[in-house]
């Protein structure tokens, strides 16, 4: 008998025959993950589970082994197995991973995991801003591609965001869901909430005006802050540069009952140092001292349902201008100084009704206060905004869900120029805009695969009448999900307000104009997205590429040209067109090295009369990338930076100097992360490491900033002029800093 064994033990080493590994793969729930990856490590023996979760790996081999399981939205695990000629029975359990398929809620109202959302989101987690710390989420977003935060002023260094070539006005970015940040807010009230609080943020490129109004022409910008049940009971965190500017962010956690949480969220900025590098005798950087407080508030009731309310309020006192201009000078003609007091506050919330259907009532309220001074020019505006919104979410059956809203905002603007005076241009009329609507949206799934989402809402503008804005958006996916492919199309209407909206209308020596009534923008949008995942043994990979169109009527153009001592605002008499592509990586290596990053191609155009020209302060290319690496003993470094091609810059006339197109210009940056222990970690390094600002000239006249010396019987004589801007003129500086939590 022993040689019959023996022999056909001989046999089977002879021939080859394996033995195998076999089990189930499934998530922590118990739930079957099919199209998992099993491989095991430093061979090329491989395999993929089954619909149902099971896998079977045949090998000939001996020895202790690492066999490394895979799959999307979950954990990579490493299992250690010992090979020995028999087969082997292997169950393993994986983890769910919310980094890599995060729940969003900014595409449909609703949460769904990111990669069977129908309309593409990109989502930034906290981690990812804290590889290059800014004090504001405005600085924060410039390491996102396709997103370039624009300065307007030399002077006061206000700003909005660009989304794909469009100006700041077209996105509409939101807090927890709700509009907060608009009209007046939109130069100044992406400063201040505490980064401390915010969990991720959530981008959508492309028209969004079916489900969150006319704002939303270019897109989205949805800052998700965190829920009281999940953050540290005290989170701090400070950092300071070889400028003098200082950031404290702090988090506070209280429980006010069993069922009720809190969570406070503190922001200080202050920046005081008049720093002239490039010797113009105009500081650099605007000084700024700036408060902003933050609370939330999550109430669990008995019946299972969610009420929560938070507000935030900000004051910041900023000014800019000649380095001897003390604050007895505001509002004179003998020192040239920007000065901006802004005072704001916030509310909003989201009640859960007690009923068995899923009916949400949103609302939303904030108040802008602006006192400033450009030169001798006041600007005194206060709006008012109040929102409310009812959104009924329901499944028609097991492939379609119906999501149907009532909405309704009121806006109150009043300022101190000639946009609030009535039609005789003799008696003040604030603006007061009342804007009812109603949206529908119905998501189809024709399989697990296929995906339709329609939709169309409808307001009803109170100056301007009825506004209709559809969108349709399709998904398909492979089985393994590792290959997704969204087309999108929709439209957008916008009403502008010059004076709330562009910084440039208020700063310098150019006098505004309006060329006849301005009629509201409308716009229609396409979008083609594609994302395609790789999960191999070393990394996981993502790669997202997107084509994007966007055609303008109607649009409101500045004209800084016509005349170069005014700004002429009028309907453009033509069409505009943004369009481009978006390429995007993002590299996970199980040898903690991440790569991230982008590049952007753009044509912005303006028609005009059969003539096309460039969109001005717009690029052509922009470029982003992060690398990070994690050594031994919890040392992190990140490398992170921005490259943008030229744009055509707003000249004064053909007597001005200055260049008409910038530079191409990059803006890099690096870190060390050293953490101590879960509760303390110190960071610093470098910003702008190659030490690059704009020319010195930047602002036209800046010897004389009322013009005293200008012959006014000179037409086309330069100006006083600080609209000429593209990038901060801060240049390479230290930084350190320190997080501190108690959990």
């Amino acid at each position: 008998m022993r040689n019959y064994i023996l022999i056909a033990f001989l046999l089977a080493s002879t021939l080859g025959i394996s033995q195998n590994i076999k089990g189930k793969i499934t998530s922590k729930n118990g739930e079957a993950i099919p199209f998992a990856s099993i491989y095991i490590k430093n061979t090329k023996l491989g395999t993929t589970s089954t619909e149902d979760g099971t896998y079977q790996l045949n090998y000939r081999l001996e020895g202790r082994y690492m066999l490394i399981v895979s799959s999307i939205g979950f954990q990579t695990k490493k299992s250690s197995v010992v090979l020995h000629g028999g087969n082997l029975m292997k169950n393993i359990i994986l983890e769910d991973d919310n980094t890599l398929d995060e729940i969003v809620v900014s595409s449909t109202l609703r949460p769904v995991s990111k990669t069977a959302s129908p309309v593409p989101v990109e989502v930034y987690s906290k981690t990812f801003f804290k590889k290059n710390p800014t004090p504001s989420v405005f600085e924060s977003l410039q390491n996102v591609n396709g997103i370039r935060p624009q300065l307007n002023c030399n002077v006061c260094n206000t700003g909005d965001i660009h989304i794909n070539g469009l100006e700041g006005p077209y996105t509409f970015v939101l807090i927890d869901g709700m509009p907060i940040v608009s009209g007046l807010s939109t130069v100044y009230g992406l400063t201040g909430i505490p980064q401390a609080l915010i969990e991720r943020v959530e981008v959508v490129k492309g028209p969004a005006s079916t489900l969150y109004g006319s704002e939303a022409v270019g897109g989205i910008i949805n800052i998700i802050t965190k829920k009281p049940t999940n953050t540290p009971k005290l989170s701090t965190d400070v950092f300071s540069s070889s400028w003098g500017e200082i950031n404290t962010d702090v988090g506070l956690r209280y429980q006010v009952s069993k069922n009720t949480q809190g969570l406070i969220g503190i922001n200080y900025f202050n920046f005081q140092n008049r720093i002239d590098n490039n010797n113009d005798n105009f500081t650099d950087l605007t000084l700024q001292n700036r408060i902003s407080i933050f609370n939330k508030i999550n109430i669990n009731r008995k019946s299972n349902k969610v009420f929560t309310i938070a507000g935030r309020y900000v004051y910041e006192d900023r000014w800019g201008g000649e380095l001897n201009w003390q604050r007895e000078f505001r509002g004179s003609n003998l020192i040239y100084g920007e000065s901006i007091y802004t005072n704001r506050w916030e509310t909003f919330g989201t009640y859960q009704l007690p009923t068995t259907e899923n009916i949400n009532f949103q609302f939303s309220a904030n108040g802008h206060y602006q006192d400033s001074f450009y030169g001798t020019d006041s600007y005194d505006a206060k709006q008012l905004i109040g929102f409310a919104q009812l959104v009924y979410d329901t499944k028609i059956n097991s492939k379609q869900d119906l999501l149907l809203g009532l909405a309704y905002r009121y806006t109150y603007y009043d300022d101190n120029t000639f946009a609030t005076l009535d039609e005789t241009g003799t008696f003040n009329q604030p603006s007061k805009i009342h804007l009812p609507g109603m949206f529908v949206q119905d998501e189809i799934s024709f399989s697990e695969r296929k995906k339709l989402l329609l939709g169309v809402r409808w307001d009803y503008n109170s100056v301007h009448g009825s506004i209709v804005s559809p969108r349709i958006n399709y998904k398909w996916s492979s089985k393994d999900k590792s290959n997704i492919f969204r087309v999108s199309t929709g439209n957008g209407f916008r009403v502008a307000n010059v004076f709330t909206e562009d910084h440039a209308a208020l700063t310098g020596a150019r006098e505004v104009e309006f060329d006849g009534g301005l009629a509201p923008e409308t716009s229609w949008n396409a979008n083609i997205n594609y994302v395609k995942t790789i999960n191999t043994e070393n990394a996981f990979m993502t790669f997202d590429a997107s084509v994007f169109y966007t055609y303008f009527n109607n649009r409101i153009i500045p004209d800084y040209e016509t005349d170069p001592n005014k700004i002429i605002y009028a309907n453009l008499n033509g069409f505009s067109v943004s369009k481009g592509v978006s390429l995007n990586a993002d590299i996970l290596f199980t040898n903690s090295l991440n790569i991230n990053g982008g590049v952007t191609f753009m044509d912005v155009s303006v028609t005009e009369n059969n003539s096309k020209r460039r969109q001005l302060l717009t690029e052509s290319f922009s470029g982003v990338w992060s690398v990070s690496y994690r050594f031994a003993k919890d040392f992190t470094i990140d490398y992170t930076g921005n490259l943008y091609g030229p744009m055509r810059l707003p000249l004064l006339g053909p007597k001005d100097d200055r260049a008409e197109y910038s530079p191409w210009f990059s803006i890099q940056n690096i870190q060390l992360t050293k953490k101590f222990t879960n509760s303390l970690e110190i960071y610093g390094g470098l910003k702008n490491i190659l030490n690059f600002t704009p020319p010195a000239n930047s602002i036209s006249r800046a010897f004389d900033p009322f013009d005293e010396q200008v012959d006014p019987n000179e037409a086309d004589a330069l100006t006083f002029d600080p609209s000429y801007v593209y990038a901060s003129n801060q240049g390479i500086r230290a930084f350190l800093g320190v997080r501190f939590n108690i959990f």
